[in-house]
């Protein structure tokens, strides 16, 4: 018999009932050292105290009205990406996926409206995750992510990973736009080198097509800049946002320049719970951390803590461990075992990671994660280790 959740999940036996910064509570009373944050989702850890006051004051006054009246909270967190970005505009959605699909329909009525509509292909690369929607999964293109549910979405082309020749050839007189993680997530903390995209956005302009970059799990502060593609100087036309954009409330945007939304005019796209007022009040005081020069200098100080302990535990366990790699509090551990050994063997150690592609394992650390709980949750990884080895 079916359960009453649809069983597309491998979840593992853990029940938690409370989340205090970078601790998880399980219902028996184990406390898990979270390095997860909900898939880079908590930002600023569980329960932040500035989270939970946004979201309660305006819970006590105002849920939702829909987006055909104007939403103060909204303007008001649109106007601080506007301020801390590229960006002239923001649309707000729900989920990364959501702002993938209007990022492709962005790209794509741009063109259409400077009366070239043949300009519709959009070329992405292997290892990349754009979510699950229909465009999401025909722009990752990936076996495990399109088997049984075509006919998929036409007007996609893939190319690998970081392969910039490819890329050139590939770019013709149909191509819409160039879609990019600057560090894939699912595909095994891969980042883009900086000198790499800034050839990206440099033959972009060249050839005359956009360049989107997908920043849903490697921004808002996630890499020590408030955007990753800003460690590389430069610019997207079009960028999606989401994740840590709402701190563990639902909350997507698509960030983009007035010119690459141009197309986008009254009536070309919606939603009904995008930017309401409780997800953008929260938006606002996520913002209010993330945006903040010293806030972001803690985050590449806390960064290069972990970084150099993580090295430590990759030459103490070389049985198990091949390289640390990735950007800010976005690091991957690159295992020469089974990932999801290494995530298992971590629950029995007290400590939350993330499986990814590549066989890689995650870190994701809430950003605001202390020194103490650097040190700890190497502790913790290293026990995991440990007992991989002794198995």
């Amino acid at each position: 018999m079916i359960p009453s959740v649809l069983p597309t999940y491998s979840r593992a036996p853990l029940h938690f009932v409370k989340g205090e910064g970078s601790w998880l509570v399980e219902e028996d009373g184990r406390r898990f050292l979270d390095l997860g944050s909900g898939i880079a989702v908590n930002a600023l850890g569980h329960a932040h105290p500035a989270l939970v006051k946004a979201l309660t004051d305006q819970a006590q006054n105002l849920w939702h009205v829909s987006n055909l009246y104007e939403i103060p909270q909204q303007q008001a967190l649109a106007d601080k990406l506007v301020a801390s970005s590229f960006a002239d505009t923001v649309f707000f959605t729900n989920s990364g996926t959501e702002a993938c699909e209007l990022a492709v329909k962005m790209a794509r009525k741009y063109w259409y409206e400077k009366g070239q509509p043949d300009k519709t292909d959009i070329i992405a690369f292997s290892g990349s995750f754009h979510g699950r929607s229909s465009a999401g999964i025909a722009a990752a293109g990936s076996e495990k992510m399109v088997k049984g549910f075509g006919p998929l979405l036409p007007g996609f082309k893939h190319l690998e990973w970081r392969d910039m020749a490819g890329l050139e050839a590939a770019i013709d007189d149909n191509t819409a736009a160039v879609l990019i993680e600057p560090v894939q997530g699912e595909g095994g903390i891969r980042p883009m080198p900086d000198d790499e995209l800034k050839a990206l956005r440099a033959l972009c302009d060249d050839k005359g097509c956009l360049l989107i970059l997908d920043e849903v799990q490697c921004g808002m502060g996630r890499t020590g800049r408030l955007f990753a593609h800003e460690w590389a100087g430069v610019t997207p036309d079009i960028m999606m946002v989401a994740k840590g954009i709402g701190g563990g409330f639902p909350l997507g945007a698509v960030l983009a320049t007035e010119e690459a939304a141009s197309g986008m005019t009254v009536g070309t796209h919606g939603s009904t719970y995008g930017g309401n007022p409780l997800g953008c009040a929260v938006g606002c005081a996520v913002m209010d951390h993330v945006a903040d020069p010293e806030f972001l200098a803690e985050v590449n100080r806390k960064a290069g803590l972990l970084r150099q302990k993580l090295e430590g535990l990759v030459a103490a366990h070389p049985e198990v461990f091949e390289e640390v790699r990735g950007s800010g509090l976005m690091i991957g551990l690159k295992c020469r075992i089974a990932p999801a050994d290494l995530v298992k063997a971590g629950y029995n150690a007290l400590v939350i990671t993330v499986p990814a592609a590549d066989n890689v394992v995650r870190l994701l650390p809430a950003l605001t994660i202390s020194d103490d709980e650097i040190a700890e949750a190497v502790t913790r990884l290293d026990l995991a280790a440990a007992s991989l080895e002794a198995a």
